[in-house]
C-alpha cells in the first residue's frame, strides 16, 4: 500500500508572523499598497510589511468599476495618468498574470454647448501631451455605439463626445492578486486581518505603528488607505484636507456583448460599460454627503437607472442583479495627495476620489522611487500635501467626479 500524502493547500501568497521591525510599513492592502511594495522589492527593499485590517483588496480596489483612462484636464494630471496607462498596457506580462485588460475606448458625452467646449479644451491638452483624444459628433458616435439614443427626444440630447481610444477596463481583483503574488515571491510580507490602531511619532519622525497584533517599528510608514486616509493621518498628528464620500454602482443580468465603449455623462451623473461577463455596469457621481457607509440605496438605484435609460432606452426590461458601495477620499482640488508630510518618514498616498485604481502602476513606481532615493519624483511633485497652503492647486474637477 502507498502511504497517504497530505499536501498544503496552494496559495498565492504566504502567511507570516508579524515581526517587531521592518524597513517599510505600508498601511492598506489594496492595489496601491501592493504596487508600492512590489516596486520597493524590485529596488531591493524587501523587509516590507503590508498591514490590511480586512482581506487583500477588500476596500476600493475590490469595489471600483475597473475603468482605465488618461484623458484628464490639467497638464499635471494628463502626464501622470498617461504613464499609468502605459504601464497598464504591459502589466499583465510583467506580473505574469492575465488581467483581462481591454482598451475598448472611452466616450465622455456632451449635452450642452459648454460641455462641448470643455471637451475641446481637454482634447487639446491631451494631444499636446501625447494622449490620443479628440471630439467626435453624432454620426461617428453612432458607429461606435449604435444603441445610444442620439435623437432629440431625450431631455438632454447628445451633441458631441470626447473620444479617448486607449481608454478601457481591467479586472480589478486580478490586479490585486497579481501584485500580491509577485510581491510575496520577492520577500514582502502580507498581513491580513491586522488593523493599525496608532502611528508612533517621536521628535517629528515616525518610528512605527501600533496594531491589533502588537507594535511594529519602522523608519518609513506609508498610508495607502483611500477613504480612511484622514483617519490614519490623524494618528500621526497630521490633518489632511480630505472628505470621504460613498460611491455606488450596480450591474444588470448578463447580456450578449453589445457595448464596445465606455460611456460617461457628467450631465446625467452616470457612466456605463459592459463587463467580460456580459453584465451592464452602471455607476454615478459620489454621494453629496460625507459618510463611511458602503451600502447601496434605493434613491441611487432609481435616479441612476432613470438616467441610464435616457442614454440606452432598450435596457428598460433588463433586471438589476446586485449593487454595492465604496468610499472615495476627495481632496479640495480633486487631485491626489502624494509624498512626504511634516512628519519625517510618514508618507501619504491618498485623495484619489473616484480614480485611484487608474493610477495604480505609476503610484507604485513613484512612491517606491521616493522611498528608495529620498527625492520626490517629478511626476508627483505637483500633488504634494503642502500645495494647499502654498495655493498651488491642481484643479482636476473638469475631468474627475463622475467622469470615470
Amino acid at each position: 500500500m502507498h502511504p497517504i500524502r497530505y499536501f498544503q493547500p496552494w496559495t498565492m501568497w504566504r502567511r507570516h508572523d508579524l515581526q517587531p521591525t521592518y524597513d517599510v510599513v505600508i498601511v492598506g492592502g489594496g492595489a496601491h499598497g501592493l504596487a508600492i511594495a512590489y516596486e520597493l522589492a524590485k529596488r531591493g527593499i524587501t523587509k516590507v510589511a503590508i498591514l490590511e485590517k480586512n482581506y487583500i483588496g477588500a476596500g476600493g480596489s475590490g469595489r471600483n468599476t475597473t475603468i482605465i483612462r488618461a484623458n484628464y484636464r490639467t497638464p499635471e494630471g494628463v502626464a501622470f495618468y498617461k504613464q499609468a496607462l502605459r504601464l497598464y498596457e504591459h502589466l499583465a506580462q510583467e506580473l505574469d498574470y492575465n488581467l483581462l485588460f481591454s482598451q475598448q475606448g472611452h466616450l465622455t458625452l456632451a449635452h450642452a454647448e459648454r460641455a462641448v467646449n470643455v471637451a475641446h479644451e481637454r482634447a487639446e491638452v491631451n494631444r499636446l501631451l501625447g494622449v490620443d483624444s479628440r471630439v467626435i459628433y453624432p454620426d461617428e458616435i453612432r458607429k461606435l455605439c449604435p444603441q445610444l439614443d442620439l435623437s432629440d427626444r431625450p431631455a438632454f440630447p447628445i451633441m458631441a463626445a470626447l473620444y479617448h481610444p486607449p481608454g478601457g477596463v481591467i479586472r480589478h481583483d486580478a490586479v490585486v492578486w497579481a501584485y500580491a503574488r509577485q510581491a510575496d515571491r520577492m520577500g514582502v510580507e502580507i498581513h491580513q486581518g491586522v488593523e493599525v490602531t496608532g502611528v508612533k511619532v517621536d521628535g517629528g519622525k515616525v518610528t512605527g505603528v501600533s496594531t491589533s497584533a502588537g507594535d511594529v517599528s519602522a523608519p518609513v510608514v506609508v498610508s495607502a488607505t483611500a477613504g480612511w486616509t484622514s483617519e490614519i493621518a490623524r494618528m500621526a498628528g497630521i490633518r489632511v484636507p480630505i472628505t470621504t464620500h460613498p460611491l455606488q454602482a450596480f450591474v444588470t443580468e448578463p447580456l450578449k456583448p453589445f457595448l464596445h465603449a465606455i460611456l460617461v455623462s457628467a450631465t446625467l451623473h452616470v457612466y456605463v460599460s459592459q463587463t467580460d461577463r456580459g453584465e451592464v455596469l452602471v455607476g454615478s457621481e459620489i454621494e453629496p454627503y460625507s459618510s463611511y457607509a458602503q451600502d447601496s440605496t434605493l434613491n441611487f438605484l432609481e435616479v441612476t437607472a432613470e438616467h441610464t435609460l435616457e442614454l440606452l432606452p432598450f435596457l428598460s426590461r433588463v433586471k438589476v442583479m446586485r449593487a454595492w458601495g465604496g468610499l472615495c477620499d476627495v481632496s479640495p482640488d480633486y487631485s491626489p495627495i502624494m509624498g512626504t508630510t511634516e512628519v519625517e518618514g510618514f508618507l501619504i498616498d491618498g485623495g484619489w476620489g473616484t480614480y485611484g485604481f487608474k493610477a495604480t502602476p505609476i503610484v507604485g513606481v513613484t512612491m517606491a522611487e521616493l522611498i528608495h532615493t529620498g527625492a520626490v519624483p517629478e511626476l508627483i511633485a505637483p500633488f504634494a500635501l503642502d500645495r494647499f497652503w502654498k495655493r498651488e492647486l491642481v484643479s482636476e474637477i473638469a475631468a474627475a467626479a463622475v467622469s470615470h
